[in-house]
């Protein structure tokens, strides 16, 4: 599935770089967080207002082939732009984990489902439990699940 539209990059410069590195090498390269070794994935959506594409490099937080959206924006006091794409669009969105992207839905989780999907967040990426610490927002937690 392709999602149709204008391509804008991110305005960081490592994030065009990860996904567009990424995309090229079909997941063999740019496949981690920086230097963590921590694997990510590429979330592809369309920006709420512009209706551009939007291209996001997360943890990849994966079970039974679905995957957590934790939007941590690394603990700041309001929420990444991307969560308001996500939930204006919910079907208009794909992740690559791998060679290719593939089509899902993203729904936001709650009470004791969000508690278990931030429990598995944290065992992948463990800055989630400090980011968490230093805001006054729930940090939202959202699932992906495949089409």
């Amino acid at each position: 599935m392709t999602i149709e539209g204008e391509y804008v990059p991110s305005a960081m410069q490592w994030v065009r770089d990860q996904v567009e590195a990424y995309e090229r090498s079909g997941g063999t390269e740019a496949n981690t967080l920086r230097d963590t070794g921590i694997p990510v994935i590429i979330v592809t959506m369309k920006g709420k207002t512009s209706g551009n594409v939007r291209k996001i490099a997360l943890m990849r937080v994966e079970h039974d082939g679905e995957y957590a959206l934790v939007a941590s924006m690394g603990g700041a006091p309001t929420n990444p732009v991307w969560y308001n794409n996500l939930v204006a669009d919910p079907e208009n969105v794909t992740v690559q984990d791998g060679p290719a992207p593939f089509a899902v839905t993203v729904r936001e989780v709650t009470g004791e489902e969000r508690a278990l999907w931030w429990e598995r967040s944290v065992a992948v990426f463990p800055n989630y439990a400090e980011y968490q610490a230093k805001t006054d927002r729930v940090i939202p937690v959202l699932v992906a699940s495949p089409r």
